[in-house]
């Protein structure tokens, strides 16, 4: 069997969808070694309330998540980098980059908890996916 793939998973504060999806995919796919980052991380944010909420609903931990800036070197360290959202990634040449549209609930009205679990939903089904492309 070959090294799981290294996916770094990016958004814009990495409070919210890019820990949705580095604790994830541990519970979907052994196929992947899932890290995560944010574009404009702040250092002693706290993680978004909401996705803690969806994600404990599905029994994912987040325990002691701290926000991390995204740099060249995780991105370089990285298998494929996969932005989830809306951030904006100038990958260095090399880098395996994809970019995840995740739905966006708020946009057809929905907020609050409901939104976020339609967002970890759509993050799920799109790690089932990537892992059932690396098969």
């Amino acid at each position: 069997m070959s090294e799981p793939t290294k996916a770094l998973f990016v958004c814009v504060s990495n409070r919210g969808k890019s820990v949705m999806a580095e604790r994830l995919t541990p519970t979907v796919t052994d196929r992947v070694v899932a890290s995560s980052a944010g574009t404009s991380a702040k250092t002693g944010a706290q993680m978004n309330e909401l996705s803690a909420h969806v994600l404990a609903e599905v029994g994912v931990d987040t325990g002691h998540h701290q926000p991390r800036r995204l740099t060249e070197e995780l991105m370089l360290a990285a298998d494929l980098v996969i932005v989830v959202g809306t951030a904006e990634v100038a990958a260095p040449v090399g880098v395996d980059l994809q970019v995840w549209n995740i739905d966006e609930p708020a946009r057809r009205g929905i907020d609050g908890i409901d939104r976020m679990r339609l967002v970890r939903d759509d993050i799920t089904a799109r790690i089932r996916a990537l892992a059932a492309d690396l098969e």
